[in-house]
């Protein structure tokens, strides 16, 4: 069986390269990550190409919180999409909600016309949304979305393993490939592997001591790395 994906949060060329030395799979690259990750720069996003040859999701994001900041937000985050593109970014992430909760499905469209086709990941906006059913059959044929970022609820996946586990239950209804992040912890990982989620996302459990003012290590990376290729599958 082909080896579980996990995706590293990186913030600097320095992140890539160690999360690289590692053993991660991919990075998802933002800043700001006192306001739960905002847009890169494209000098950011440029360094980090040239530093690492892992694909990397550049995040589409303006501010904290989940709204896309109405018509002029929409506007300014489709020309950061270009302007990444420009600067070498070929994948992103990007989630955005209306007042109400719901899926705010005109600003995504918007945007992922911006995309050019990229792959992208909607992020977990979809465990803050009012309806999670609802959500996701707003995502249903999006153009390049491949991969949906959730811990299962707000709280993080030690909240939303039940959810997680029904959702990647085998016999549910094709889609983009659920990727689990948000509070991970290794002790999830067997639980998450046997119910066939297969994509993994770490943020500060990458860092020194678990805190955003400290590098990637590769060593932490490796340790995540080790443990989800020693979880057995069952079949």
């Amino acid at each position: 069986m082909p080896r579980p994906l996990l995706e590293v949060i990186a913030l600097t060329a320095q992140d890539a390269v160690a999360a690289q030395q590692g053993g991660a799979d991919r990075l998802e690259l933002v800043t700001g990550m006192d306001q739960d990750g905002l847009t890169p720069g494209p000098r950011t996003v440029a360094a980090v190409r040239a530093a690492t040859t892992l694909p990397v999701r550049v995040m589409l994001r303006a501010s904290a919180g989940f709204g896309a900041g109405g018509t002029d937000g929409v506007v300014r985050l489709c020309a950061a999409a270009r302007e990444l593109r420009a600067a070498g970014a070929r994948e992103f992430v990007l989630g955005f909600l209306d007042p109400a909760g719901r899926v705010d499905v005109a600003a995504v469209r918007t945007v992922v016309e911006a995309l050019d086709g990229a792959p992208w990941t909607f992020h977990r906006a979809l465990d803050h949304s009012a309806d999670r059913a609802a959500a996701r059959r707003a995502l249903q044929g999006l153009p390049g979305l491949d991969t949906l970022l959730t811990a299962g609820a707000p709280g993080g996946v030690a909240d939303g393993l039940p959810v997680l586990r029904g959702e990647a239950a085998p016999g549910r209804p094709p889609g983009p490939r659920l990727m689990a992040g948000g509070g991970l912890r290794h002790t999830q990982l067997p639980v998450l592997r046997a119910a066939g989620v297969d994509a993994f996302h770490i943020g500060s459990a990458a860092r020194t001591g678990g805190s955003w003012s400290a590098p990637v290590t590769a060593t932490a990376v490796r340790s995540w790395r080790r443990a989800l290729d020693d979880v057995p599958v069952a079949g």
